[in-house]
């Protein structure tokens, strides 16, 4: 509390420094980030180890937290519990747009992580079938607001529906004990379902399923730039490895999210692009195109400007010269 009165009276003095000018050899106490199991690079990086390597050879300790979902990454990033963690990118903006303080400098991949998912002996055959219909997705993530873009192309709006909120794992059981009947579904969560237990993907579209951002701290970000610039560097590292070491990296996602080995190279092989990971304008237009559902559906104040806060959130520059070099 003293620390923070005394950086409001520098911020209030004209003669004021930056508010993140940093103390020559300054560094964090620690790095707080998370890892999930929608995001194989998090997967790979906490298991080998490199970047606790590197940041523990410089006096700074690293923690792992696990998300279950881009809201639970968020709430920690809102909540400073965690100084970089990874989300879809329209759950991020949603997240920006509502006040949470985070920027996004890097792509960790571009999934089809989700898609509407129906028991293999239901009778709902069309996007239509789901009007007046239970269906599970947790809020503040990428399938949920999938499920929502998803009945707008069949002039339909979450009024329509009966939502159930439940976590990506609960939603997965509530749609096999037969408590919903539909799920907006999350690798490997969602491949499990199919391989295992025979479900049927209703609806997919891919360009609906919006990139996988790693968002930093506004705050975090200015006071450590070169962090996080070597947070991006091991996840370019871990990036590349997963691309040549498909396999391995299967047996490493199977291993963390307690799956079969086929649904893990399902994820890695045909629903995960590491291709592009730096954030381009690409990006901006995805979810330009995916922002007035958040408008639409009231998940943001009335009037809010989207469009503005996209620019605020996606930084096509920061990481830039680093995975050119």
């Amino acid at each position: 509390m003293q620390r923070r009165h005394l950086i409001q009276l520098a911020a209030a003095s004209s003669l004021a420094a930056p508010a993140f000018v940093r103390a020559a050899g300054e560094k964090p106490r620690e790095l707080r980030l998370d890892y999930a199991t929608y995001s194989p690079s998090s997967l790979v990086l906490k298991r080998f180890g490199w970047l606790d390597e590197d940041f523990k050879s410089r006096g700074i300790p690293v923690k792992w937290v696990f998300s279950a979902g881009s809201n639970r990454a968020l709430e920690y990033l809102n909540g400073d519990s965690i100084d970089i963690g990874s989300s879809a990118g329209l759950a991020a903006l949603l997240a920006k747009t509502n006040g949470n303080p985070i920027r996004s400098p890097y792509i960790f991949s571009r999934p089809e992580w989700t898609a509407l998912v129906v028991p293999k002996d239901s009778p709902i055959k069309t996007l239509a079938d789901l009007r007046g219909k239970k269906v599970a997705a947790t809020k503040g993530t990428d399938p949920y607001l999938f499920l929502l873009r998803a009945l707008h192309t069949v002039g339909l709006k979450r009024s329509n529906i009966e939502h159930v909120a439940l976590q990506h794992a609960d939603g997965r059981v509530a749609l096999e004990q037969g408590r919903v009947d539909a799920w907006a579904g999350l690798d490997p969560l969602m491949a499990a379902a199919e391989l295992n237990g025979g479900a049927r993907l209703l609806y997919r579209n891919v360009a609906f399923n919006t990139y996988g951002f790693l968002n930093v701290r506004e705050s975090f970000l200015q006071q450590y730039p070169d962090d996080v610039k070597r947070v991006i560097g091991h996840y370019e590292r871990a990036r590349k490895w997963v691309l040549a070491n498909q396999a391995e990296a299967a047996k490493i996602l199977a291993e963390e999210a307690k799956v079969d080995l086929t649904v893990a190279l399902l994820q890695i092989k045909l629903r995960t692009d590491l291709s592009s990971p730096l954030p381009t304008q690409e990006h901006v237009k995805a979810l330009q195109a995916a922002a007035p559902v958040l408008l639409d559906e009231a998940l943001v104040k009335p009037g809010s400007d989207v469009r503005g806060v996209i620019d605020k959130l996606v930084d096509t520059r920061f990481a830039a010269s680093l995975i050119q070099a």
